[in-house]
Formats: C-alpha cells, structure tokens, sequence
C-alpha cells in the first residue's frame, strides 16, 4: 500500500548550458494546501500553464487561488482524500469548509443536490484515481472508480466521495477551454 501521508515529490526537467537535458528539481511541491477542519484532505498543486507559456516556462503554481487553472491555462493536482465521515453533519461541514478555505470559485450545487460536494467548473478535468477507491458522483448516479480508472469530466456537475475506510488519492489536470 502507498504511503498517502508522504508529500508528493515532483521531479522538473530542463535543458542544461550545453543544452542537455537534465533534472531541475527534485523534491516536494510548494504548493500543498491543506483545510484544518478537513484532516487528511491534501492538495498538492504539481503544475500550471498559463496562455502562450513555453514548455521551459517557470513554475506558475502561484498563480492558482481556488479550484480552476488560470484563464487560458492548465493546471495538475494531486488530491488525497481521507474518508468522508460517517456522521451527516460532519461530512457537511468538513465539505463546507474545503469550499470556503480553497475553492470559492466553484460553482456550488444546491442544498437538494445529491451530495454536498457537488459543483462544476467551465473546463475539461481528467481525473485518476492513483490509490484507494472514490466514488463519482453525478446529479443522476454515482460509479465507483478503483485505482487504474480515469473519468473524463466535462464541465458537469460532480462531487467526489470517499466513503471507504482508506485514504485515497486522484490526480487531476483541469484544462481551461480557452486554451
């Protein structure tokens, strides 16, 4: 089993002065963010383009202040999430904070949506599961994803749910469609 407390290490290449490539960085994200009233539930912003960034463009992780990628741009994230407590109203409020704290410009589902999770961004996501099992969840279903699979999410509204007993870990690259 992976070691899901461990910070995520992210390895940058580059070209050298003699124009070899090489490695730049080798070591953990800058960007890890974390929801005290959610214990366990980690971000870990990897990477992020912005319009007509270069592939040796410097890291612009900094420029990410909520859910989406910069207008134009792509960003990858890894997110942990511990299991959703078993308690209604803990489950709430830990999700209402996650919002508050990180994500104000989701777009919010209702009181009567299916989970409070459930929001929707203007882009195209590509979420992988990396470890343990999530469960996706639409306004009209929910699957179980496993570890392996890969959910194309288009500007739907979703939610993510961890209702195993393990901590489990997707990375995701939200891609803005004005790219």
């Amino acid at each position: 089993m992976q070691d899901l407390t461990k910070p995520i290490r992210r390895l940058v290449t580059g070209t050298d002065a003699q124009g070899r490539s090489c490695f730049v960085e080798d070591g953990p994200s800058r960007a890890v963010k974390l929801v005290a009233d959610r214990p366990g539930y980690r971000v870990t912003n990897i990477w992020c383009t912005t319009p007509g960034s270069q592939v040796d463009a410097p890291e612009a992780t900094a420029q990410i202040a909520g859910l989406l990628p910069p207008k134009g741009g792509t960003v990858l994230r890894i997110i942990d999430f511990p299991a959703e407590p078993a308690d209604g109203a803990a489950r709430d409020a830990a999700l209402k904070a996650t919002f508050r704290d990180l994500y104000g410009d989701a777009q919010h589902g209702s009181d009567k949506s299916a989970h409070p999770g459930m929001h929707e961004t203007p882009t195209v996501d590509y979420a992988l599961v990396l470890a343990g099992t999530i469960i996706a969840i639409m306004e009209t279903g929910e699957l179980e994803m496993n570890a392996g699979d890969v959910l194309v999410q288009r500007g739907t509204m979703h939610a993510w749910a961890n209702r195993s007993s393990q901590p489990a870990r997707m990375a995701f690259v939200l891609i803005d469609p004005d790219r």
